[in-house]
C-alpha cells in the first residue's frame, strides 16, 4: 500500500511522530464509515529490530545496521500494509534505496521530515533516562552528516515537514498521499531481474549447433537454395527457414552462430528486464536463431 519514511536529527522526536501517524491511521481504519481496503500499520524502528544506538558510533557497525533495516523494509512492503520506517534515515542514498524498493512493489511513498534544532536534540538526548541516548560524540557526528530531505527530488516527495512546536502531524494530508497519490511504476533500474533457467546456456549452445548441422545436411542432400524449407532437429523440434539462392558455407553459419550466442549470453548470465517471462526453450531458441540467420545471411 505505502511506505512512509520518517527522517530527522537524532533525538528530534521521530518516534513520537511515527506513533501519532500510526494512531491516526488505525483510528481511521477502525471507523465504521471507512470503506477502503483492509490494511495493517507496521512501524519499523531500531528498537524492534534490535539495533543499538552504539551501532552509529562508527561506519563499520552502522553499515550492517542499515542492512538490517533495509531487509526488514523489503520483507514488509506489501499491497495490504502501510510501512512506517522510524529511523534516522539521514543519508539520501539510503532513502533512495528504500524508494526504489517501494517502486518495485508498486506502493505509494512519502517522507515525513521531523524538524528540530541541533541544540534541542542535544538537550533531549542528554535528558533521556531510558538507556537509548546517543554518545555525545556520535550525536555531534550524526548532526553534521545529516542530509536534509528535499521536495525537489522524487525519492523524498511528497514531503511533509513537522516542526518540534507542532502538536500533531498532518495526518489527513499524509493519508491522502498514501491512498490517492500516484503509484510510480518500476523503471529499468528498479525492476526485478528475470533470471534464465540453469540449463539456458547449454540449450542455447546445443540448439544453435543443431540448427547449423541440420542446415548443412539439408543443403547437401536436397540442394534447397532460395526456397523456404522445414528442417528437423528432433522428433518434436522443427523450424522453417528461407535460404538464400546460393550455398551457405559452414564457416558462415558458424560465424553467425557465434554472434547469436554472444548476443544472448549476457541475458542468461546477468538476467533480463524484458516484460513478461523470457522463453529459453529449445523451440524458442531455434525460432529466434532462424530469424537471426534470415536477417544476416547475405543473398
Amino acid at each position: 500500500m505505502a511506505l512512509i519514511t520518517i527522517s530527522g536529527y537524532p533525538s528530534s522526536g521521530k518516534s513520537q511522530r511515527a506513533a501519532q501517524i500510526k494512531r491516526h491511521f488505525e483510528a481511521r481504519l477502525a471507523d465504521p464509515s471507512y470503506t477502503g481496503p483492509s490494511l495493517s500499520i507496521v512501524v519499523l524502528d531500531d528498537d524492534t529490530l534490535n539495533i543499538d544506538r552504539s551501532s552509529y558510533n562508527d561506519s563499520k557497525s552502522e553499515k550492517p545496521a542499515r542492512g538490517t533495516l533495509f531487509t526488514a523494509v523489503q520483507r514488509n512492503l506489501a499491497q495490504n500494509k502501510v510501512v512506517i520506517v522510524d529511523s534516522l534515515n539521514y543519508i539520501k542514498g539510503f532513502r533512495y534505496q528504500m524508494y526504489c524498493a517501494a517502486r518495485e512493489i508498486k506502493v505509494r511513498v512519502c517522507t515525513v521530515y521531523v524538524l528540530a534544532t541541533p541544540d534541542l536534540c542535544k538537550q533531549w538526548n542528554s535528558e533521556r533516562t531510558d538507556g537509548k541516548a546517543y554518545a555525545p560524540e556520535t550525536l555531534a557526528n550524526l548532526l553534521q552528516r545529516y542530509e536534509e530531505p528535499s521536495s525537489m527530488v522524487r525519492w523524498d516527495s511528497p514531503l511533509f515537514t513537522v516542526s518540534w512546536s507542532d502538536e500533531d502531524v498532518p495526518a489527513d494530508d499524509i493519508w491522502r498521499a498514501i491512498t490517492e497519490g500516484v503509484v510510480k511504476p518500476p523503471n529499468t533500474g528498479t525492476q526485478a531481474v528475470a533470471k534464465a533457467p540453469t540449463d539456458a546456456l547449454r540449450t542455447l549452445e546445443h540448439t544453435t549447433a543443431s540448427v547449423v548441422s541440420a542446415l548443412v545436411s539439408e543443403q547437401a542432400n536436397s540442394g534447397s537454395l532460395g526456397s523456404t524449407t522445414t528442417i528437423t532437429l528432433s522428433p518434436i523440434l522443427k523450424v522453417r527457414i528461407t535460404l538464400p539462392p546460393r550455398n551457405v558455407t559452414l564457416s558462415e553459419l558458424q560465424r553467425l552462430k557465434r554472434q547469436f550466442v554472444t548476443l544472448h549470453k549476457k541475458a542468461i548470465t546477468l538476467g533480463t528486464t524484458e516484460k513478461g517471462a523470457v522463453d529459453w526453450s529449445e523451440q524458442s531458441v531455434a525460432d529466434k536463431f532462424v530469424v537471426y540467420l534470415e536477417e544476416n545471411m547475405k543473398p
